[in-house]
């Protein structure tokens, strides 16, 4: 489990909490989406969760370990993988199979263990034959799925997706969301911020932010049966229903 207690963060001392009080756990195997309007501090929360930022106060751990603790921050890294909004931030391979191949050879790992799990980590987000590649020559949704590859290849216990939707065609969109689905649906806890609510009605839960706080919780047909109190914040359009 994450665990994120009375988290407040500032990113300078002159300026207002970006994250103020935030508390809520995020179970292993539970799809959690986050939403909220632009500048609520979902991007803020969700770098705290792998130990990109750490807290001016309160306390997140994951799976019992600090992030603040130093010695524990690179396990961290590992267990909760980060999909960033723009791919080419976190791509860093000449080809295809070689940035899939950084993560897990980072980790030791022996050569056949990482070629395995570059295979896979491909074939999970359909860019079999893309191995040669170079990640220039791919186009923004395929660089999209390389970036969820190469997470994919550290074999994490939680993934946090920033808006991973975003500027994709319609095709790419529906390609990207059922990747999240099969991950889930494998086990894998999902941490999903969306701006189009219509893309997390499957999530287990939803979590509203509003100015840095966490403003609503529940599934998404209790969240977005507050019609009054999301639109009060700006947000919409209301997918119908959603998994209960």
């Amino acid at each position: 489990m994450i665990r994120v207690e009375n988290l407040i963060y500032r990113y300078d001392a002159a300026e207002p909490d970006c994250l103020r009080g935030v508390s809520l756990d995020i179970p292993e195997g539970v799809h959690t989406a986050l939403i909220g309007p632009n500048g609520s501090g979902k991007t803020t929360l969700i770098k705290h969760l792998n130990a990109l930022l750490f807290p001016t106060a309160g306390t997140v751990s994951v799976d019992g370990m600090m992030t603040a603790d130093g010695a524990s921050v690179r396990e961290i890294r590992r267990r909760v993988g980060m999909v960033f909004q723009n791919p080419e931030s976190q791509i860093v391979g000449m080809t295809v199979e070689e940035d899939v191949a950084f993560g897990p050879g980072n980790l030791a790992l022996p050569s056949a263990e990482i070629r395995g799990r570059v295979d896979e980590s491909l074939a999970m987000v359909g860019m079999t034959g893309f191995e040669k590649r170079a990640p220039h020559t791919l186009s923004g949704g395929e660089k999209r799925l390389l970036s969820i590859a190469g997470v994919i290849a550290m074999n994490p216990s939680y993934i946090a997706f920033d808006e991973p939707t975003a500027y994709l065609d319609p095709a790419g969109k529906q390609r990207v969301l059922e990747i999240i689905r099969r991950l889930n649906r494998g086990g894998m806890a999902i941490i999903h911020i969306a701006h189009d609510m219509r893309d997390i009605a499957e999530a287990d839960r939803v979590v509203v932010m509003d100015r840095g706080q966490a403003l609503l919780t529940g599934t998404p047909a209790e969240v977005f049966g507050q019609v009054e109190r999301l639109t009060a914040i700006g947000l919409g359009p209301l997918p119908e229903g959603g998994r209960r």
